[in-house]
């Protein structure tokens, strides 16, 4: 059965800086520095929280930015500093959260630099990582995935109730050639 997985609204609220966020592509993890927290630097973590303050500077005395308003969204820490963490989101939107506020939990976005682009444009979910499986269903730019594993090519991913593989290429939140379990 195929199924149309529609977008689960990225909800970016409360934007108090100035102009619309513009893509930056994904900075690879490979041979990465690591933070203070010891884990490698740049990598994907989700937020886990409903509401996530963004602010513009490592402390509450800093201004709001953005509040991100959905749990699982994904980000990509970028610098530590004691406990807070600067992201960047899908759109390249940067600031710092407090560690607390995020997951280890991996997550992507399909396809977000295709938002917009047109009713026809989908990321095609397949039964097996190659593009000769079978398709389970077609995923909407922007929609929200959760990523068990990569192999470096393919994601195995679920959203909504559909379960399978994406192109690893065709994701934000894993990076070119990244593979895990």
């Amino acid at each position: 059965m195929r199924r149309v997985i529609r977008n689960s609204i990225l909800a970016l609220t409360l934007c108090l800086t100035a102009g619309a966020p513009v893509f930056v592509g994904p900075v690879f993890a490979q041979g990465a520095a690591k933070g203070a927290s010891g884990l490698p630097l740049p990598r994907f973590a989700s937020l886990k929280s409903r509401k996530v303050n963004i602010r513009i500077g490592p402390s509450t005395d800093y201004a709001v930015s953005w509040m991100y308003m959905k749990a699982g969204t994904p980000m990509e820490i970028i610098q530590e500093y004691e406990n807070w963490r600067r992201v960047r989101d899908a759109d390249g939107t940067e600031g710092w959260v407090n560690q607390a506020l995020l997951s280890g939990t991996r997550t992507a976005v399909a396809a977000p630099w295709m938002r917009g682009k047109g009713d026809d444009v989908f990321v095609n979910m397949r039964r097996g990582p190659e593009g000769s499986s079978g398709l389970i269903a077609k995923i909407e730019p922007g929609a929200v995935l959760t990523i068990g594993e990569c192999n470096g090519d393919w994601c195995h991913a679920e959203v909504g109730e559909a379960e399978g593989w994406v192109n690893q290429g065709e994701i934000w939140g894993a990076y070119p050639g990244e593979a895990f379990k």
